[in-house]
């Protein structure tokens, strides 16, 4: 039987920001990794983005050997902690693993979330190599990239513009489902390493390109983000009450706005619509329960079958009061003096699948409005230009795509400038979430290295 942690009640969790789950116990913890089957052919670790070795570190908790296990997680991942806690599992290692054809997949990130909390990384022996490698932002990309880089005796400076660092990591992810005391330890254990961060520093505007190459950097990797917001076009989007899921969950989470004492303080109203149906919908639908709003509904124009979401989210959301409205497609936020007092949606049906494989959904020319007072956009981001704009005064000119992201290498992240690499959400492959930019971190990293050793 899969071992589950223990979880918060969920009528107090609904009026705190303290972890939903706690970890495993160690005697969980063995009864788990008893139940791997160290496969010969291991499609969990195929399943993996960054390649973690899991049936090797699951066989040292077997064994008792716990610091093993931790070595072994961090030969490839930096962020177990992170990665245990946020990581879609069950669409990549767990997703793969063979005891969840007939049954109940290995609990593999809770496993390596109580490996990660409960070991250090080992300090190596670094040889210096006298190259400076840039890395622009301090998120998932950049913190992978700057440990493989150090590791390998590069002197590595991290740029982050926001005044903490961590990125969409602190920033996106509320700390009920990432603790601040975990990222902060994954950032000091770099920072034990050697490597330099540089908050409120943007890329683009406090220091270019041209500059940080000037500066002696052998190598930049850019990995800011995409910050910029996409939202729904219809009409009474600029009315007060509307936020872009990406502002309310910054001013929550990094600025404390829920706070009466903050400086920029959230004005909390009795109803929120939250559109779309991804795991930064569930992140903004949950903190508006904890900041005080009486309703909170998930409104997504598809069925529940094709929301993109973690299924925990999805089932944390419910059981914290969020209610989800099917079929409903926006068509147009109702105001009064200036202030959202309403939504209006169509309602749809599903009819054949599009490019997504999704089936598509079709408007019924029916219509129904929902009684809300803020309503948050949580339809995903697009790359601020910032950077690229800059650098094409520098005469530095990427090759782009018509959606505004750096084109590069897939192996290498190398973008049509030499020694300027791009990864992340800046320079997406597939999903957008921290595996996946932790690897395109380790290959930026790995080519970045190859390209200063020559």
């Amino acid at each position: 039987m899969r071992q589950r942690p223990q979880e918060q009640d969920k009528m107090e969790r609904r009026h705190n920001f303290e972890a939903v789950e706690e970890n495993l116990t160690p005697e969980q913890v063995k009864l788990e990794a008893q139940r791997c089957l160290t496969c010969k052919n291991p499609r969990c670790v195929k399943g993996c983005p960054v390649n973690i070795q899991i049936p090797d570190f699951i066989k040292a908790l077997k064994e008792d050997k716990l610091d093993e296990a931790g070595e072994i997680i961090r030969q490839t991942s930096m962020l177990p902690s992170v990665c245990g806690r946020v990581c879609p599992q069950e669409r990549q290692c767990e997703g793969n693993c063979v005891l969840g054809i007939k049954g109940e997949s290995i609990a593999i990130g809770a496993l390596e979330r109580y490996v990660g909390d409960n070991t250090s990384p080992k300090q190596a022996e670094i040889v210096p190599t006298g190259k400076k490698v840039a890395i622009v932002g301090s998120g998932c990309a950049g913190i992978t990239a700057a440990s493989d880089l150090r590791k390998a005796g590069h002197d590595v400076t991290i740029f982050e513009a926001l005044h903490k660092f961590g990125g969409v990591l602190r920033y996106g992810i509320p700390p009920f489902r990432l603790p601040r005391k975990v990222l902060d330890r994954e950032i000091e254990s770099l920072k034990a390493m050697g490597v330099k961060f540089e908050k409120n520093v943007i890329v683009g505007k406090s220091v270019t390109l041209k500059q940080l190459k000037e500066d002696g950097f052998d190598a930049i990797f850019i990995c800011s983000g995409a910050g910029l917001p996409k939202m729904m076009n219809i009409p009474g989007e600029n009315l007060n009450g509307v936020f872009s899921a990406n502002e309310f969950l910054t001013r929550v989470n990094l600025m404390q706005a829920n706070d009466e004492e903050s400086a920029t303080p959230l004005k909390v109203g009795k109803s929120a619509a939250i559109i779309g149906g991804g795991n930064v919908a569930m992140d903004a639908a949950r903190t508006a329960v904890r900041v005080g709003f009486e309703k909170v509904y998930i409104v997504y124009r598809r069925t529940e079958a094709e929301l993109p979401a973690r299924l925990e989210e999805i089932r944390h959301a419910k059981e914290e009061g969020v209610i989800f409205q099917f079929l409903h497609a926006p068509c147009e936020i109702i105001g009064k003096d200036g202030y959202v007092a309403g939504m209006k949606f169509e309602i749809m049906e599903l009819g054949e699948p599009d490019e997504s494989g999704r089936r598509k959904p079709i408007g019924t020319g029916r219509y129904v409005e929902l009684d809300v007072d803020t309503v948050i956009v949580a339809l995903g981001t697009g790359p601020n230009p910032i950077i690229q704009k800059s650098a094409h005064l520098d005469g530095l000119d990427f090759d782009m795509d018509s959606k505004g992201y750096f084109v590069v290498d897939s192996e290498t992240r190398e973008t049509s400038i030499p020694a300027i690499y791009a990864g992340g959400d800046v320079a997406p492959v597939g999903a957008s979430n921290a595996i996946n930019a932790m690897g395109a971190g380790k290959k930026a990293a790995k080519a970045i290295n190859e390209y200063l050793s020559k």
